[in-house]
């Protein structure tokens, strides 16, 4: 067998999990391209990081390059895996476009893939068709406590792992692609027909914004007040803000429908976000008779703390942070993007606009978002 050489952008949760899991296969190697030197040092301290499993056992590696020089990570690299924020893709793009190769096909993807990924990357590596442009759905598993360079705890795993390619892509690139994520993470990869499948998935941009907005929100509980202790994203999870998700998951559904409608692109298989995460999680979930059941009692969800930083001015309790990437990210990337797709479609999305303009309000305007890249003629371009 060819040994397949990785690199792994990004140096938060999934990054750490996918290069401990990836170093148990033979003939992997496995380069780790981060901005954090402190992970660099425990690697060249001969530390090993270790994966935490749900069943209570440990999985140690050391990959085989750790590393905040772009060149040194992929410069031979055959498949590309980028794990940062959406917010932070567009410089990880423009660091390592220079250093790919020119000589054989460089699979470059995403995971999660959301937030237009692929228009992204379109944008960015436009002059290299010999890279193959990706994005998985959704993270294999859920990722929690890390400490980075040492350890991290791995969730619940997805039973089915869905990948799309750019438009562009040739099929046997394709297969090839599927082929690699086969060896990596099993047979439970699956081809989708379209990246739209991808960026129009009910996930994390509705999922946080909506249980923030529940919390904190003009109607939440804990409006202009301070958490006396950190809490949980799902298990604790309050009513307003599963209502609230389930609104929003209607009107990205209709959406779905009008674009499938007028572009006559398939999107059979972006399902309510119920059915997706029932689908996901299986067993894992004790109750699924709602979905605020299905958010507190799904055991791949627990003990996912929702981004608090200490209050300041010397009080005491938490508030949630206005710099994580439930606003950077989610909102910015992932909100932002679905009323821009609704709006040029003509479409109201009343629930997510809502949670849009007050998540900006309390992240005190954007800086940047998907409208970066968002092609500017879609969908006449498509």
């Amino acid at each position: 067998m060819n040994v397949l050489k990785v690199a792994i952008c990004g140096g938060g949760r999934t990054g750490h999990l996918n290069a401990i899991l990836f170093k148990q296969l033979p003939d992997v190697q496995v380069s780790l391209f981060t901005s954090n030197q402190d992970i660099v040092d425990h690697h060249a301290r001969q530390i090993p990081m270790q994966a935490l499993m749900p069943d209570g056992s440990t999985l140690s590696a050391r990959p085989d390059r750790v590393t905040v020089e772009a060149k040194v990570a992929v410069e031979d690299a055959d498949l590309v895996i980028i794990t940062v924020p959406a917010h932070a893709r567009p410089q990880v793009l423009q660091e390592i476009a220079p250093h790919l190769s020119t000589t054989k096909p460089v699979y470059v993807g995403a995971i999660p893939g959301f937030c237009g990924f692929d228009w992204l990357a379109q944008a960015t590596l436009a002059d290299k068709p010999n890279l193959v442009i990706w994005g998985m759905k959704d993270v294999p598993h859920t990722a929690f406590d890390l400490k980075p360079g040492r350890s991290v705890k791995m969730g619940g795993g997805k039973s089915q792992l869905y990948v799309a390619t750019h438009a562009r892509e040739t099929q046997a690139s394709r297969q090839q692609l599927q082929q690699m994520l086969s060896r990596l993470y099993g047979p439970c990869v699956t081809l989708l027909d379209h990246y739209l499948e991808i960026t129009l998935t009910p996930g994390n941009p509705i999922m946080h914004s909506s249980v923030i907005y529940g919390l904190i929100g003009p109607y939440g509980q804990w409006h202009r007040k301070i958490f006396p202790q950190r809490l949980c994203w799902w298990t604790e999870c309050p009513e307003l803000g599963a209502y609230f998700l389930e609104r929003m998951d209607e009107e990205s559904q209709n959406l779905c429908a009008v674009i499938s409608q007028r572009m006559g692109v398939d999107l059979s298989s972006v399902k309510s976000l119920k059915q997706e995460i029932v689908e996901a999680y299986g067993e894992q979930i004790r109750d699924r008779s709602s979905m605020l059941s299905i958010l507190r009692t799904n055991r791949a969800y627990n003990d996912i703390l929702a981004p608090m930083v200490p209050a300041d001015g010397n009080r005491p309790g938490y508030v949630i942070e206005r710099q994580s990437r439930a606003f950077n990210e989610d909102v910015a990337y992932g909100l932002v993007l679905l009323v821009e797709m609704a709006k040029r479609f003509e479409l109201k999305v009343p629930y997510i606009e809502e949670v849009l303009q007050w998540s900006i309000a309390y992240m005190e305007g954007l800086r940047d978002s998907a409208l970066d890249y968002f092609p500017t003629h879609w969908p006449r371009s498509a």
